[in-house]
């Protein structure tokens, strides 16, 4: 039996040692960030729906990762004052890690595995391929902001492609699902 997704050690942008187990009994919205992609302004609404569900259980994860384009060149502590200066960002943001290629973290290796399609996924891989831009296959990540979601028990339940914005009602829906089960 392979180690728990909760198991797999993380670690905080302020680096601290950490793991999905910290987060135990709670929903996780686990999102790919990067402080310099058009999509970007996701912080505002992952901020707000973090803000409004945080009591509830919810907890939004932030890894930062410069696997798509460089668009995350900065240091934590740069990535840190970006998100907090520009989106006033509170939910946890944890160190910067690879999340496909050869290079990919533990973690994303076991969300891809547990979830290897994304919901709404289609549009965005057309748009990049528009800009010429090449993409990874499924199960890999897509881009920036895709965004996994995992149950109370510690399950990958859903995962949703980069531009489902926050506010979407399919991942309302599947959050709030999550939340009362």
């Amino acid at each position: 039996m392979s180690q728990s997704i909760q198991d797999i050690p993380l670690t905080t942008i302020d680096g601290a040692a950490s793991s999905l187990a910290d987060y135990r009994g709670k929903v996780l919205l686990l999102v790919n960030t990067a402080s310099k992609c058009g999509l970007t302004p996701q912080y505002e609404g992952l901020e707000k729906l973090y803000r409004e569900k945080k009591d509830a259980g919810l907890e939004v994860l932030g890894f930062p990762a410069n696997n798509f384009n460089g668009q995350e060149p900065g240091t934590e502590e740069e990535i840190k004052s970006f998100c907090a200066l520009n989106f006033d960002v509170s939910f946890p943001m944890f160190s910067k890690i690879s999340v496909t290629g050869a290079d990919i973290h533990p973690l994303y290796q076991a969300l891809t595995a547990a979830q290897p399609v994304a919901t709404g996924e289609g549009p965005m891989r057309e748009k990049l391929a528009g800009f010429n831009i090449a993409t990874n296959d499924a199960p890999a990540v897509l881009w920036n902001f895709e965004k996994f979601l995992i149950g109370k028990d510690g399950s990958v339940i859903g995962r949703f492609s980069p531009d489902t914005p926050a506010d979407s009602p399919a991942l309302r829906a599947a959050i709030d699902a999550a939340l009362a089960g």
